[in-house]
């Protein structure tokens, strides 16, 4: 257990820090104090009292990024409550399933989102509230929750007769050992894992952001990432909210114009990205330029080249703000020619390494002395281990186990038993190697995910499966392929040969199924085309596919 404790620390801060500036929603242009925060966060308490809200008892959200939403999430955790958080593209049934599966009592989201919800397909909620407007939207026959929102200001008032004050930010005690955060890696039923994350396990991630000075007293963050999702969580949110920093939230990862404005408005002293959004910029705007004659030749000569990248240094670092100290990137690897690219410049980037069960933090390495292609190394309070008989040289399994990893999986004791071995190990699917100084090169993944270029995760098995339950589909394969998502399908050739169906016919037949997929997945999970392979895909003598064989062994269907 580390000593520190986040809830205590958020009191701190929220007290030292009332004057400042936390939380701007950049597009409104409306911004909230440390003390307006602990204002709402206040409110939201009394009426968890008054309701009868028990520590530990599940909370939902959804919806974008807003200081709204950045409130409601702070005032369950500080509350003694769980948070669910809920990415705002899940579809509606996903989301739904996650409502249900985690057990909420209660569920804040925005108005639009409400609009796709069927009520009559909870189980066990109470009561739907617009986290925006603090109105009620929903209730089960015999909720009175909606009478204590309409005379919240009265409840407060008596509550608070002088006023609410700094002194009066007082915050339970919650151990480290509790639960606080349950974060869905899926939504599908059958596949339903929800990472229960304790407060030492965030603590733990917080206090190494802090002290490697990651976000400090007054310094600014541009919030790109979903929060609803473990990294732009720790350290978008909750690190800066326990260190003074000023927020600024964009809602949801805009348009790339918009994002370069924003940038240069906010100037971030720190910002976190997934690869594939650099890996666009430097693609687009950056390679582009030195390919072009003469500057092509002019970055062969020594000392005329450093003149160059110099000047495309300056370039990138200005449309990134000005001020930033540190670009970190995670989630994925990123591309090695952009990275050659970012080293030659001196770009001040790194690439970390974690996972949602670890909330998220496992490898970082400052980019002093970032290793190109590595992702860092073991943060303090974690052990590792290479499976392997050789871990500087073979890869092997990546293990870990420490201050970080969580508790397990909610309700799912199977799953939490094949994550977790008896000695404490978290196996987490990803392939590796440790150099002697101590860095994790990983060199293959187990597991599946994808990553979407706005940081949303991506599990290929949820949309095979619905793909394929449509009309001719034997199996299937989701991959990426230049940021965007294509499915591998084998036909069922025997009911094609059956009815008399030919290529074109069978193209004509996935062309609908395309359509009819992607109204069924959210919006970062649409395919954006369907390629027919020749034969059925290697498996593994479990009838496992061999995924990695993939897309290189597939012969396509001209």
């Amino acid at each position: 257990m580390v000593k520190e404790n986040l809830i205590r620390m958020y009191q701190e801060s929220f007290r030292n820090n009332a004057e400042l500036p936390a939380l701007t929603d950049y597009f409104k242009k409306q911004t909230l104090s440390y003390l307006d925060v602990a204002t709402l966060i206040a409110k939201n308490h009394l009426i968890y009292e008054k309701y009868g809200i028990k520590a530990g008892e599940k909370i939902a959200l959804i919806g974008r990024n807003t200081p709204m939403w950045v409130s409601t999430y702070a005032s369950v955790i500080t509350y003694g409550s769980v948070i669910v958080p809920i990415l705002q593209d899940f579809n509606p049934i996903d989301a739904t399933n996650i409502i249900n599966h985690s057990d909420s009592r209660l569920l804040f989201l925005s108005s639009d989102i409400w609009a796709k919800l069927d009520p009559t397909q909870f189980e066990q909620l109470e009561a739907v509230i617009d986290y925006e407007n603090q109105e009620l939207l929903w209730a089960k026959e015999g909720c009175n929750i909606g009478e204590l929102y309409q005379n919240i200001d009265t409840l407060f008032a008596e509550r608070y007769p002088n006023g609410f004050t700094t002194e009066d930010i007082i915050y339970p005690e919650v151990p480290n050992d509790k639960v606080c955060i349950i974060s869905y890696t899926s939504g599908t039923t059958g596949l339903s894992k929800g990472v229960m994350l304790t407060v030492n396990n965030v603590t733990s991630n917080v206090v190494f952001a802090i002290d490697y000075k990651f976000h400090y007293r007054g310094s600014r963050v541009l919030g790109i990432l979903p929060l609803a999702h473990a990294f732009g969580c720790a350290f978008d949110m909750l690190t800066p909210l326990a260190t003074g920093s000023h927020i600024t939230l964009l809602g949801k990862l805009p348009a790339a114009p918009i994002l370069l404005k924003a940038l240069k408005d906010v100037k971030p002293d720190l910002l976190l990205t997934v690869p594939l959004l650099i890996e666009k910029i430097v693609k687009g705007k950056v390679m582009p330029t030195l390919e072009k004659q003469p500057v092509k030749t002019l970055t062969k000569i020594p000392l005329l080249n450093q003149v160059i990248f110099k000047k495309v240094r300056t370039q990138l670092m200005d449309a990134f703000g000005g001020a930033l100290t540190e670009l970190i990137m995670g989630g994925a690897a990123l591309n090695s020619d952009v990275e050659k690219l970012l080293k030659k410049i001196k770009l001040p980037y790194t690439v970390g390494y974690g996972m949602t069960e670890c909330a998220p933090l496992i490898c970082y390495a400052h980019h002093t002395i970032y290793k190109p292609l590595a992702c860092g190394q073991l943060v303090p309070g974690m052990e590792i281990k290479i499976d392997s008989a050789d871990r500087h040289n073979i890869p092997g399994e990546i293990c870990v186990r420490g201050e970080n990893v969580m508790v397990g999986y909610y309700k799912n004791q199977e799953a939490t038993d094949a994550a977790i071995d008896a000695e404490g190990w978290l196996h987490t699917g990803d392939m590796g190697i440790l150099d002697k100084d101590g860095f994790c090169f990983i060199k293959g993944r187990c597991k599946t995910m994808l990553l979407s270029s706005n940081g949303q995760n991506i599990y290929p098995e949820e949309i095979e499966a619905k793909l394929n339950n449509l009309e001719a589909v034997n199996e299937s394969l989701i991959i990426q392929e230049e940021g965007k998502l294509v499915a591998l399908v084998v036909p069922n050739y025997e009911m094609a040969q059956k009815n008399g169906w030919s290529t074109t016919k069978l193209k004509e037949i996935m062309a609908e199924n395309l359509t009819a997929l992607n109204k069924l997945v959210a919006p970062y999970e649409k395919v954006s085309t369907i390629k027919l392979c020749e034969n059925e895909f290697e498996k593994t003598p479990k009838r496992s596919i061999r995924r990695y064989l993939y897309p290189a062994a597939a012969k396509i269907v001209s």
